[in-house]
Protein backbone atom coordinates (compact mmCIF):
# COMPACT_ATOMS: atom_id res chain seq x y z
CA UNK A 1 0.00 0.00 0.00
CA UNK A 2 1.15 3.71 -0.95
CA UNK A 3 0.84 6.49 0.96
CA UNK A 4 0.76 10.00 -0.03
CA UNK A 5 1.83 12.72 2.47
CA UNK A 6 0.72 16.27 1.48
CA UNK A 7 -1.97 18.80 1.70
CA UNK A 8 -5.18 18.86 -0.07
CA UNK A 9 -5.31 22.26 -1.58
CA UNK A 10 -1.77 22.02 -3.35
CA UNK A 11 -2.18 21.93 -7.05
CA UNK A 12 1.00 19.35 -7.86
CA UNK A 13 -0.60 17.22 -5.10
CA UNK A 14 -4.35 17.52 -7.05
CA UNK A 15 -2.55 16.98 -10.50
CA UNK A 16 -0.70 13.54 -8.59
CA UNK A 17 -4.34 12.46 -7.16
CA UNK A 18 -5.41 12.31 -10.67
CA UNK A 19 -3.21 10.55 -11.92
CA UNK A 20 -3.25 7.91 -9.20
CA UNK A 21 -6.80 7.77 -9.83
CA UNK A 22 -6.89 7.41 -13.73
CA UNK A 23 -4.00 4.86 -12.99
CA UNK A 24 -6.19 2.79 -10.42
CA UNK A 25 -2.93 3.16 -7.76
CA UNK A 26 -4.73 3.09 -4.64
CA UNK A 27 -2.83 5.02 -1.66
CA UNK A 28 -3.75 6.44 1.37
CA UNK A 29 -3.68 9.82 1.91
CA UNK A 30 -2.04 11.50 4.67
CA UNK A 31 -2.96 15.49 5.06
CA UNK A 32 -0.36 17.62 6.92
CA UNK A 33 -2.61 19.97 7.84
CA UNK A 34 -4.86 17.61 10.09
CA UNK A 35 -2.33 15.19 10.98
CA UNK A 36 0.81 16.80 10.74
CA UNK A 37 3.82 14.78 11.18
CA UNK A 38 6.53 13.03 13.45
CA UNK A 39 10.04 13.71 14.35
CA UNK A 40 10.68 9.88 13.51
CA UNK A 41 9.17 9.71 10.22
CA UNK A 42 11.07 12.49 9.37
CA UNK A 43 14.01 11.39 10.76
CA UNK A 44 13.33 8.19 8.82
CA UNK A 45 13.19 9.94 5.41
CA UNK A 46 16.47 11.13 5.76
CA UNK A 47 18.00 8.08 6.00
CA UNK A 48 16.84 7.87 1.97
CA UNK A 49 17.20 11.44 1.26
CA UNK A 50 18.79 14.48 2.48
CA UNK A 51 17.39 17.25 4.22
CA UNK A 52 17.77 19.82 1.64
CA UNK A 53 15.76 17.12 -0.85
CA UNK A 54 13.16 17.12 1.48
CA UNK A 55 11.94 21.06 1.71
CA UNK A 56 10.69 22.67 -1.01
CA UNK A 57 12.70 25.78 -1.02
CA UNK A 58 10.81 26.81 -4.24
CA UNK A 59 7.53 27.17 -2.10
CA UNK A 60 5.60 29.62 -0.31
CA UNK A 61 5.84 28.60 2.91
CA UNK A 62 9.26 28.81 2.58
CA UNK A 63 9.49 32.22 0.81
CA UNK A 64 7.88 33.58 3.53
CA UNK A 65 10.27 31.92 6.13
CA UNK A 66 12.39 34.75 7.87
CA UNK A 67 16.57 34.19 6.85
CA UNK A 68 17.17 33.58 10.50
CA UNK A 69 14.34 30.41 10.69
CA UNK A 70 15.55 28.43 7.39
CA UNK A 71 17.48 25.63 8.59
CA UNK A 72 21.10 25.27 7.72
CA UNK A 73 21.49 21.72 8.97
CA UNK A 74 19.13 18.78 9.15
CA UNK A 75 17.93 19.08 12.94
CA UNK A 76 16.93 21.89 12.31
CA UNK A 77 15.10 21.26 8.99
CA UNK A 78 13.56 18.42 11.35
CA UNK A 79 12.34 20.97 13.42
CA UNK A 80 10.88 22.83 10.47
CA UNK A 81 8.94 20.34 9.08
CA UNK A 82 7.46 19.44 12.31
CA UNK A 83 6.13 23.17 12.90
CA UNK A 84 5.55 23.71 9.38
CA UNK A 85 4.80 20.94 7.32
CA UNK A 86 3.98 23.03 3.79
CA UNK A 87 7.72 23.44 3.65
CA UNK A 88 7.93 19.22 2.83
CA UNK A 89 7.93 18.99 -0.81
CA UNK A 90 4.90 17.06 -2.03
CA UNK A 91 3.35 15.29 -2.96
CA UNK A 92 5.73 12.46 -1.13
CA UNK A 93 4.37 8.99 -1.83
CA UNK A 94 6.20 6.14 0.36
CA UNK A 95 5.69 2.45 0.37
CA UNK A 96 6.67 0.19 3.06
CA UNK A 97 8.82 2.63 4.67
CA UNK A 98 10.71 3.70 1.36
CA UNK A 99 10.46 6.99 -0.15
CA UNK A 100 9.16 5.87 -4.44
CA UNK A 101 8.68 9.72 -4.86
CA UNK A 102 8.87 13.40 -4.25
CA UNK A 103 6.72 15.99 -6.15
CA UNK A 104 5.07 14.98 -9.28
CA UNK A 105 6.02 15.06 -12.76
CA UNK A 106 3.85 11.84 -15.05
CA UNK A 107 6.93 10.12 -16.56
CA UNK A 108 8.59 9.76 -13.10
CA UNK A 109 4.86 8.12 -12.34
CA UNK A 110 4.96 5.73 -15.47
CA UNK A 111 8.26 4.52 -14.24
CA UNK A 112 7.22 3.91 -10.75
CA UNK A 113 3.66 2.70 -11.10
CA UNK A 114 3.14 1.02 -14.23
Amino acid sequence: MYTLYAIPNCDTVKKARVWLAEHGIEYQFHDYKKQGIDRKTIEHWLTQKSWEDLVNRAGTTWKKLPDAEKPANAGDAITLMIDKPSVIRRPLIESNGQLILLGFKADQYEEAFV
